[in-house]
Formats: structure tokens, sequence, C-alpha cells
């Protein structure tokens, strides 16, 4: 559902080039590619333990202001972002008045969110970057870091 809602295919040539060096996408089955790398087709679920260390040893020495961390909660542990630099987007609606988490439609939103990045007129290098873009487009609040877990970035889909 992400990867339909980025809808590579019809992005600009600019944005698929701001994407190739800003984006890795975490593989069950190759670790951490890039959105160019070609891979097989595969169906396969993530072993979390077997992936770790080489998704660490491919993720570790990247050196970025930001990470906008859209990865779902079965992908969590396999690495451990920096905290301090990296924002968990996630999703939630509003039922009759009352917030509420989604799971199949946060894949959609957060497939949204990155094309909208990656169309924007900059990229974003801290959290406040982030919330600024975003919040063009959905309603959002951002939640600082306690310094044990990631800035956290609430997306209310519409």
């Amino acid at each position: 559902m992400l990867y339909q809602a980025l809808d590579w295919a019809s992005l600009s040539p600019a944005a698929k080039k701001r994407a190739e060096s800003a984006i890795m996408i975490i593989s069950a089955k190759y670790g951490a590619v890039r959105p160019g790398d070609r891979i097989e087709s595969y169906k396969e679920k993530i072993d979390n333990k077997k992936m770790k260390g080489v998704v660490a040893a491919k993720l570790d020495p990247i050196k970025v202001p930001l990470i906008v961390d859209c990865r779902s909660s079965t992908y969590k542990t396999v690495w451990q972002a920096p905290v301090e630099i990296t924002v968990e987007v996630r999703v939630s609606t509003v039922v009759d008045g009352v917030r509420t988490v989604v799971t199949h439609m946060s894949k959609k939103t957060r497939g949204e969110i990155t094309r909208w990045l990656l169309q924007s007129r900059s990229m974003p290098k801290t959290p406040e970057d982030l919330y600024a873009i975003v919040s063009e487009k959905y309603p959002c609040a951002l939640t600082p870091s306690d310094g044990v877990e990631p800035w956290v970035l609430e997306v209310i889909a519409v």
C-alpha cells in the first residue's frame, strides 16, 4: 500500500533522484535497499534476528541530519535509529471525536507523506522542518524525543 501511494512511476526525475539519496527500504529478503536497487519479487516475512546485523551494517554508517521513520511495527526491531534525529511517523484517524490508530490506511498515508516530502521545495533537516512540510497537507502533531524514544509525528489520515 505504501508503494502504491508513493506512485514511483509518476514521480518527476528530480523527485526520483532525491529519493535515491534519501530513502532506504528495509526488505525482508535483502536487508536495506534503495528505491532503484533491482531485486526479485518475493513473498517472505522478515526474520528480525537474521536481518538485524545486515541492516545495521548498511544503515549505521549513513550520516544524515534527520531520519523520517515510516516503518511498520513489524520492522521496528530490525534497526535502532538514533532517537535524537529520528521522527517516527504514526498515523491515526478520528472516529466520533476519538483519535484511533489505524493500520491499513497508515501505510497509504505514509506513502503519501513520502511522496509529499520528495516533491517538496526542500528536504527537512529537523523535526520542526518535517512538521512544517507535512502540516501543509495533513493535520498533525509533533512530540519531541524524551531521549529514550524518538520524536513522533502523529498524522491524522484524511
